[in-house]
């Protein structure tokens, strides 16, 4: 699969949640936690499961930094 997104995050699945209609999944990216919300559909389709390995693809028009 080809996409246009080329801030692509290797790394492992660490905990999935399934809630009512969407479950939060935790991956770790090189020891940083992210987190993502995607639909209980997607979780079933993609077969995620805490320990496998996946690709979190982030496409973004602006990433604002801020500080104090």
């Amino acid at each position: 699969m080809k996409i246009s997104a080329r801030n692509v995050l290797k790394s492992k699945i660490i905990e999935v949640t399934k809630g009512a209609t969407t479950a939060p999944v935790k991956i770790d990216v090189g020891g940083t936690v992210v987190t993502s919300s995607i639909t209980n559909a997607a979780l079933d389709d993609l077969k995620l499961a805490v320990g496998k390995d996946a690709s979190a693809a982030v496409k973004a028009s602006d990433v604002m930094i801020g500080v104090d």
